[in-house]
């Protein structure tokens, strides 16, 4: 019942777009400051790898995140570089302008688990938490955005590509 509210009602869909501007204006503005400001993650990765996340026994919960930290991503910290500042301000403005907002959330989240994942805490259980509430509600999220004309503009041009490729019905 609840996600049935979430995913069709229109009053829910104004509560959405209240959640969907607040976690994209801290995207994108997350973003834009990496940007216009010099970003460099390599001081982020090797905190990560010099301190990760512990149990209460004092062992290392997430060693395969931190073997991918030294093995992959401090080596090509420069691709970081990018990625990261891109990535946080492309989110932000999918949310922001309520375009391609699940695509947008979905990596969002992705973004935030990383981070969690590396040990920092912050607003993520709380970004997480918001969400997984604008992905479960789907295109309704974006309704009160530019979703309302590219969703059916994407479904229109997929839905007449997938009929062009299905053989003909024989007579």
């Amino acid at each position: 019942m609840f996600n049935k509210f979430l995913r069709e009602n229109k009053y829910a869909a104004i509560i959405l777009t209240v959640l969907r501007l607040y976690l994209g204006y801290s995207w994108f503005t997350a973003g834009l400051g990496k940007l216009t400001g010099g970003f460099d993650a390599s001081g982020f990765l090797k905190g990560a790898i010099a301190n990760p996340v512990k149990g209460p026994e004092g062992d290392v919960v997430f060693g395969w995140y931190v073997s991918f930290l030294k093995g992959i991503a401090l080596p090509n910290v420069h691709v970081f570089n990018t990625i990261v500042p891109w990535g946080e301000t492309l989110i932000g403005l999918g949310l922001l302008l309520g375009c391609l907002t699940t695509a947008a959330m979905f990596f969002g989240l992705f973004m935030n688990f990383a981070f969690f994942l590396a040990g920092t805490v912050s607003h993520n259980p709380r970004d997480i938490f918001l969400g997984f509430i604008i992905l479960t509600a789907g295109y309704n999220a974006g309704r009160i955005g530019l979703d309302r004309w590219v969703i059916p503009f994407i479904r229109k041009f997929t839905n007449k590509n997938a009929a062009a490729e299905k053989p003909k019905a024989a007579a």
